[in-house]
């Protein structure tokens, strides 16, 4: 049965759009008294992307950025590969727990990886255009592979191959110097750094590390960090708590006006193809905003756009639907500029030692608002713009809280929590304690990917 005739249930996930043909509900028979299984085979990736977020900071804490990296890519394509054989329901729904897992592993990693090995200005670029604008271009390719390729488990076979490629970057990929300089690991970390510099046309001194140095980083390298790390002292805890809750409002509205695409008017593979397109100007104007402009400053802006916007839909007439699409496509404008921004701002936040932890523990409040973000939308079923106001409000209220986290425009990344900013509803304002210029690292570090 083709895939046009059949019912499509849409969902988005870092990427991953699900699309299930009535040939997949009928082959298991989920369908009349078992259709409850259908919406909970999603949910259940959910939870799986929910307990990958959770395990993976702390996991590339302790065991470096690159092993867990390729370590997740390889759980994620093999499951997804596994997938494809699947003889019962319920051999589809746990190996799609365990791909939801590898899949956020991954790109909570390679994020994380990514912002410290490139320097100020080239890990701006690298954390919106460069991850982001990929984001899209995938996003915007999966209807296309869903248009042509009808047969769910052809689909699912041509979105695990690419996978396969990602192998060769084993060799290519350096593990981050600062996380080996947070364990101990000096001379692996000149290494990379003295390649990096080879590389780039700019001379390094021999020695990078003298011992003094080594001996002033020895107290923190020792260390290991635990989730109760976040939480130390009041000003961490503060941060801590309003990151979470910015994490978890924008996630809903994000993925509240990502799952509702489908209810608008018109051909629903060209609605998933316009709701992917607004995000390149969406991330782009994140970069610009990044690059020249405070983060507490663009983030709220975004997020006030993006709410009001939602807003604003209940006073449009209900035979405008051209006009509230426009509005709905506007509103996720703000907040995916907002989201893309959330990533950089966060990883300024912290310092080494928990850094991927702490994208990890938001990561995971940020899955648990895409979790409730479809109950968002099934609202609309009581009141047509019930949704809107709620995820409007919310919006708004979050952009509000972002005006008092502490300001990380044109700051060193914190290697220590000392070096840890203040919360604006302190006192005491912003400690502006910087990283010694001896400890700083190069400005960057490319590699030929």
């Amino acid at each position: 049965m083709s895939l046009s005739q059949s019912e499509c249930l849409w969902g988005w996930e870092a990427g991953i759009w699900e699309m299930r043909s009535q040939n997949f509900l009928l082959q298991w028979n989920l369908v009349c008294e078992d259709d409850w299984k259908a919406p909970l085979t999603t949910s259940l990736f959910f939870v799986g992307v929910l307990i990958g977020s959770f395990i993976s900071g702390q996991l590339s804490d302790r065991f470096g950025r690159k092993n867990i990296l390729f370590l997740t890519m390889g759980v994620q394509t093999g499951f997804s590969f596994l997938q494809i054989f699947s003889t019962s329901w319920e051999m589809f729904t746990v190996l799609f727990l365990i791909v939801g897992m590898g899949q956020i592993s991954n790109y909570v990693v390679a994020f994380i990886l990514g912002t410290e090995i490139l320097g100020k200005s080239v890990r701006i670029l690298f954390s919106t255009l460069g991850v982001c604008i990929f984001f899209a271009i995938g996003y915007m390719l999966l209807p296309l592979f869903a248009y042509f390729i009808r047969d769910w488990r052809m689909l699912l076979l041509a979105l695990t191959v690419p996978g396969l490629f990602c192998v060769p970057l084993w060799w290519i990929i350096p593990e981050s110097p600062r996380w080996l300089i947070s364990q101990g690991r000096y001379k692996e970390a000149e290494a990379i750094i003295q390649k990096a510099a080879k590389m780039n046309g700019i001379p390094a001194p021999a020695v990078l590390f003298d011992t003094a140095e080594m001996q002033d980083s020895k107290p923190q390298q020792q260390q290991k960090a635990i989730l109760l790390d976040l939480f130390r002292t009041r000003n961490i805890a503060t941060i801590t708590i309003m990151s979470l809750l910015l994490w978890f409002f924008t996630s809903i509205g994000y993925f509240g006006l990502s799952l509702s695409t489908p209810d608008w008017h018109g051909n629903a593979y060209v609605n998933c193809f316009l709701s992917a397109v607004i995000e390149v100007p969406a991330y782009v104007i994140a970069w610009l905003l990044l690059r020249s402009l405070p983060r507490r400053y663009s983030l709220s802006g975004t997020l006030f756009l993006g709410g009001s916007v939602v807003l604003f839909i209940q006073l449009v007439p209900a035979e405008l639907n051209v006009l509230s699409v426009g509005l709905v496509m506007l509103g996720k404008f703000g907040i995916t500029a907002a989201f893309s921004m959330l990533y950089v701002y966060n990883v300024e936040l912290y310092p080494t030692l928990v850094r991927n932890m702490a994208v990890g523990a938001t990561s995971t409040a940020s899955r648990l608002g895409s979790i409730i973000a479809p109950y968002f939308v099934y609202l609309g079923a009581y009141d047509r713009f019930l949704p809107y106001i709620l995820m409007g409000s919310l919006t708004v209220l979050i952009g509000i809280l972002t005006l008092f986290l502490p300001e990380s425009f044109g700051n060193p990344l914190p290697e220590s929590f000392e070096q840890m900013l203040k919360v604006k509803c302190f006192r005491n304002e912003q400690q502006t304690t910087g990283i010694r210029s001896s400890k700083e690292s190069p400005k960057s570090l490319i590699t030929p990917l």
